[in-house]
C-alpha cells in the first residue's frame, strides 16, 4: 500500500531534497492500476572524473510550468493513463538520484517512448544549469552533442 499520494494523470514536481523512488514508484503504480505498463527511469549522480558533487540550479518562474507543459505533450503524444516528472534541484553527491520519470500506459511501447522522450527532454532542452565540483572547484556543464541528438529525434 502506497503511503504517498500522487496526483492525476500528471505529477510533476521540483524536489530541493531526496526522493524515495520505491514510494514514489509503488504510489503511481497504485494510482494507474488500469495501464498495461508502467516504466520508469531514475538518473543518478555519477562519480565519473572525480565528481564529488553536483549542483542544479533554474529558473523558477519557467521550470515548474516548462516541466508540466512537456508531462502534459507526453501524456497526449503517446496516450499515456500518466506521467510522473519529478527533479531535483540544489547539491546532490555521487549515487543519489536527479531525476525520475515514470509513465503508464494501456500498451508497453507507448511507455517506453514515453520516458524516453521525457528524459530526452529534461536533459537537453529544460530548465537546469548543471555544474560539477571537482578537486580543482566548479565547472559548468553543457549538454553534450550525442543529447542534443536524442533531442532531435522527437521534432
Amino acid at each position: 500500500m502506497a503511503r504517498l499520494s500522487i496526483s492525476t494523470p500528471l505529477d510533476v514536481r521540483l524536489l530541493d531534497k531526496g526522493l524515495s523512488v520505491g514510494e514514489a514508484l509503488a504510489a503511481f503504480n497504485a494510482a494507474h492500476e488500469q495501464a498495461g505498463g508502467v516504466v520508469s527511469f531514475l538518473g543518478k549522480v555519477r562519480p565519473d572524473g572525480g565528481v564529488k558533487a553536483l549542483e542544479l540550479t533554474h529558473y523558477e518562474p519557467l521550470t515548474q510550468p516548462g516541466m508540466e507543459s512537456l508531462a502534459q505533450d507526453a501524456l497526449a503524444r503517446f496516450e499515456l493513463d500518466g506521467a510522473l516528472v519529478w527533479h531535483r534541484v540544489g547539491v546532490m553527491t555521487p549515487g543519489e538520484a536527479i531525476v525520475l520519470v515514470a509513465a503508464a500506459s494501456r500498451h508497453r511501447r507507448n511507455a517506453f517512448e514515453a520516458a524516453d522522450f521525457l528524459m530526452d527532454h529534461l536533459k537537453s532542452a529544460a530548465w537546469f544549469w548543471k555544474r560539477e565540483k571537482r578537486a580543482d572547484g566548479w565547472h559548468w556543464i553543457e549538454p553534450r552533442d550525442a543529447d542534443h541528438a536524442d533531442l532531435a529525434r522527437w521534432k
